[in-house]
């Protein structure tokens, strides 16, 4: 295992790097409300991790004064939040002592794409690489538009809305649930975002035809995931419909603005976000393993 703390140049006083607790929940806010677009998961996590409701938790670096300054999700996915060289080297310097236990590094590209150079020597080869998804938001409605009827899923609603995931997940990470060891706790995600009323769809003869999870919502935001057209009705519009659906939907009842990211290279979904309204606020990079 490579420790950077034996690196002269890349060396780093470790007391202030701690797992942080309910005592620095406000301060945790705080931080990640600097940029809610950004920290929408995040924000979305605090609550959960730090009343111990869940495995994950935050790591959080303090500066001089004692402040906190930078932090980090560890959970299924590590998430950086408002780090710069020096902490990136600190948290680095832990997740190695650890082990790589998550299943990707999520978050700003800068900060993302540096963090794994710090951890590439000890960590395995990633499956990909994605170093430019643009995050796109929209706080108004497009007019004129035509729009999609979607309706929250039910747990009737299971056996049609299932296959429909998979194959987004599938599509989306190039490896099924399965193959990547997560069909247990994918299905369980899936469940719990009916169950909480968070996956938009729409079907058509027990089929899902288009279908939209709002992944997370947190101080004003709602960052959505999981978009997905089934292939036999891709390129008549359903795209474009349901997204102006899931905008107006969220608008109108969840928060005040609406994000969510996607991949560079992937020209049809861009152009359907924009078409609607969405704009970039930031870069997004993802490393999956």
């Amino acid at each position: 295992m490579v420790e950077l703390l034996d690196a002269p140049e890349r060396s780093v006083p470790g007391d202030r790097l701690r797992r942080l607790t309910n005592a620095d929940s406000a301060a945790l806010v705080a931080l990640c409300a600097d940029d809610p677009i950004v920290n929408c998961f995040p924000l979305s996590r605090v609550a959960v991790s730090l009343a111990g409701n869940s495995a994950t938790s935050f790591w959080g670096w303090f500066d001089t004064a004692g402040a906190l300054a930078s932090a980090m999700y560890v959970g299924a996915n590590i998430v950086p939040i408002a780090t710069d060289r020096i902490s990136r080297l600190a948290f680095a310097d832990r997740l190695m002592r650890v082990g790589p236990r998550c299943s990707a590094v999520v978050g700003p590209a800068e900060e993302v794409l540096d963090l794994w150079e710090l951890l590439e020597p000890s960590w395995s080869q990633p499956r990909d690489i994605r170093p430019r998804q643009p995050l796109l938001v929209t706080s108004t409605v497009v007019r004129g538009t035509p729009r999609l009827p979607l309706r929250f899923a039910g747990a009737a609603d299971l056996p049609a809305l299932m296959p429909a995931c998979i194959a987004m997940f599938t599509e989306e990470i190039g490896i099924t649930p399965e193959r990547a060891g997560m069909t247990a706790s994918y299905e369980a995600r899936v469940r719990e975002l009916v169950s909480s009323q968070r996956a938009l769809v729409h079907i058509v003869d027990d089929v899902v035809v288009f279908k939209a999870e709002l992944g997370a919502v947190a101080h004003g935001v709602c960052q959505v995931q999981g978009v997905w057209v089934h292939p036999e009705w891709r390129g008549q519009g359903f795209g474009t419909s349901g997204m102006a659906a899931t905008v107006d939907i969220v608008l109108r009842d969840i928060a005040d603005v609406v994000s969510l990211y996607a991949n560079s290279h992937n020209d049809v979904a861009l152009a359907t976000y924009r078409s609607v309204g969405f704009t970039e606020h930031d870069i997004f990079a993802t490393v999956l393993r």
